[in-house]
């Protein structure tokens, strides 16, 4: 995501250095402002509704009701933390620690008014735009504990997560740090949201450890209806994901949709074909996580490559996220339990690393730094990748260890046969007729 950061009446492109022609911002442009605005409703509706009704119709009926709180809990604490100094800490001038982390000067957002701009938007819509990327990240890492977690620990871990590893990666790739200097190429979120939360959702997994009866007893979906439903949401609302990460309302974002499109239908249709094959039957519930994968793989390249290196991405995407997924499940064991690293973590992981070979003109993409070589930027994205797993990982693991001994990460094993909505919330999603 290209962003833009404002130093009195200097207007600075900060994040991605990659096209000069956009440093010098023109005053207000009502059509980027408008597709902003509709990109800030859409990234918000893949959050609410669209991942709540997608991680609440996986799970087991007596636990519905504790993963559609946890999401919007989570959209409700990040906004306000958002303005209380996280967007600030990611966004504004740091002075001599600008490489590391930003400054204090928009905590609570002191001097914004209607007429202050990020680039040639509004800043409050950038404010905005911004703030749905920081709500659906902590939200990605909830499938990975699902019917498990204290509510009182989600919170906790969502919150101190927010501040001590989205804040400072975010801030080095999209906030004009260190390795945005490098010039890694994130267009919207491979790197900064899908490994980052990836990896936070294995470390979680481990952590807290198996549900009660994985992987002898089976958990199916309970309402398939309810995964499809939020799956349509995520694919819809992804393009102001990805499209409107352009902030402009231009060729660019008509080609991040192009390409967001293609990732999705070409990865679901991928991971339809080799489950059809293996088990002998294509699954719905394949079918869309293919989708999810293709959708989380393509984030990072959308608007650098062209529709063949999007094509080729999405196929990868599935293949590789669907051995990512039995792997984890069948021969570690491990009970990510929605599946969040397989997908979003290795997807991200694959993507960030084809976007350093298909942004190159010569394979169709929009072209590569001046002087810099299909080798080099994948080297580039190859530290940002393991930078972003080690401050994920290791940051994940200390804030879970603390909560553990503070709080207690998990419910008893009798809570959890009851199940989390009459546990936490004395509340059941549906009533016995």
């Amino acid at each position: 995501m290209m962003s833009f950061t404002i130093n009195k009446n200097k207007k600075l492109l900060s994040g991605l250095l990659l096209f000069p022609e956009l440093a010098l911002a023109d005053p207000l442009n009502q059509a980027n402002t408008a597709w902003i605005l509709t990109s800030t409703a859409l990234v918000l509706f893949m959050t609410i509704p669209g991942l709540s009704l997608f991680y609440a119709g996986l799970v087991r009926s007596k636990n519905v009701l504790s993963v559609l709180m946890q999401c919007f809990t989570i959209t409700c604490m990040v906004s306000i933390l958002w303005l209380a100094g996280v967007y600030s800490f990611i966004f504004a001038d740091g002075g001599d620690l600008q490489k590391l982390i930003g400054g204090a000067s928009k905590v609570f957002l002191p001097d914004i008014g209607t007429g202050s701009l990020t680039g040639d938007i509004p800043e409050a819509v950038y404010f905005m735009f911004q703030m749905t990327f920081a709500i659906i990240t902590p939200a990605l890492i909830v499938g990975a504990y699902v019917e498990r977690m204290k509510f009182s620990a989600m919170l906790w871990f969502s919150g101190l997560w927010l501040i001590i590893v989205y804040m400072p990666i975010c801030h080095w790739i999209w906030g004009g740090g260190w390795l945005a200097d490098l010039g890694v190429m994130d267009f919207a979120g491979g790197i900064v949201i899908h490994i980052n939360a990836g990896v936070a959702a294995l470390v979680c997994a481990l952590v807290l450890g198996k549900r009660k009866g994985f992987p002898t007893t089976a958990m199916p979906p309970h309402n398939m209806t309810m995964v499809v439903t939020g799956a349509g949401m995520l694919w819809v609302g992804w393009f102001g994901f990805n499209a409107g990460s352009a902030l402009t309302a231009d060729g660019r974002a008509g080609m991040a949709m192009l390409a967001t499109h293609i990732g999705a239908a070409s990865g679901a249709l991928t991971w339809m074909f080799i489950e059809w094959k293996r088990f002998g039957r294509p699954s719905v519930l394949g079918i869309v996580t293919g989708m999810v994968a293709g959708l989380g793989t393509i984030t990072p390249a959308s608007g650098f490559v062209g529709p063949t290196g999007a094509l080729v991405i999405g196929v990868t995407a599935g293949i590789v996220c669907f051995y990512a997924t039995q792997y984890v499940k069948r021969t570690l064991i491990i009970d990510d339990s929605l599946d969040v690293f397989p997908v979003h973590g290795v997807g991200g992981v694959t993507g960030s690393l084809l976007t350093g070979v298909f942004a190159a003109s010569s394979l169709g993409g929009l072209g590569l730094a001046d002087g810099v070589s299909i080798m080099n930027q994948v080297g580039i994205q190859a530290l940002a990748i393991v930078v972003t797993v080690s401050w994920s990982a290791l940051f994940s693991y200390l804030i879970l260890k603390g909560l553990d001994k503070w709080i207690v990460l998990r419910v008893t094993p009798d809570e959890e046969v009851q199940g989390l909505d009459t546990v936490l919330h004395e509340e059941t999603g549906y009533l016995d007729l």
